[in-house]
């Protein structure tokens, strides 16, 4: 059987891989799933504040851009940190399909709290941690459960 093609594998952080996958114990990952969440967090909310405030953009593009700056500094992270997991092609278009849903979720509840709590001055926060924090429950259990046992 002939050898398939060699692709070059994403570009990510120049980082040196431990080795594992998901060798790492539940605690251990749900605290660094927590603390890579944060930074994320801060990295999506700090971009979709400045697009939606400063910027002026409307609501589902600011946090459209947002969210694919906190999952991509999200999956970087949690690839080599979190569940200490090699690079792999498999893995790397599941977690694109894993973050297509969790982006239509993301978006989706942002922009329909956005608008249902109306002229509030919390609304961005509110609406933007709910959508966040149903988005990170859906990301941690489909990435430990499905996506880092990718060989």
């Amino acid at each position: 059987m002939p050898a398939e093609p060699h692709l070059p594998l994403p570009v990510e952080l120049p980082l040196v891989d431990e080795p594992g996958g998901t060798d790492v114990d539940l605690k251990t990952q749900i605290i660094r799933f927590t603390v890579t969440g944060g930074l994320s967090a801060i990295v999506d909310f700090g971009i979709y504040v400045f697009l939606l405030n400063v910027v002026g953009l409307p609501v589902y593009v600011a946090k459209s851009i947002s969210f694919i700056a906190g999952t991509t500094t999200a999956y970087l992270i949690n690839r080599r940190w979190t569940f200490q997991a090699a690079p792999s092609r498999a893995r790397f278009l599941a977690v694109i399909a894993l973050y297509a849903v969790t982006f239509a979720v993301q978006v989706g509840i942002n922009q329909v709290l956005y608008l249902w709590i109306g002229e509030q001055w919390w609304r961005v926060p509110f609406a933007f941690v709910v959508a966040q924090g149903t988005a990170t429950v859906i990301n941690f259990v489909v990435q430990r459960l499905v996506i880092f046992k990718i060989h």
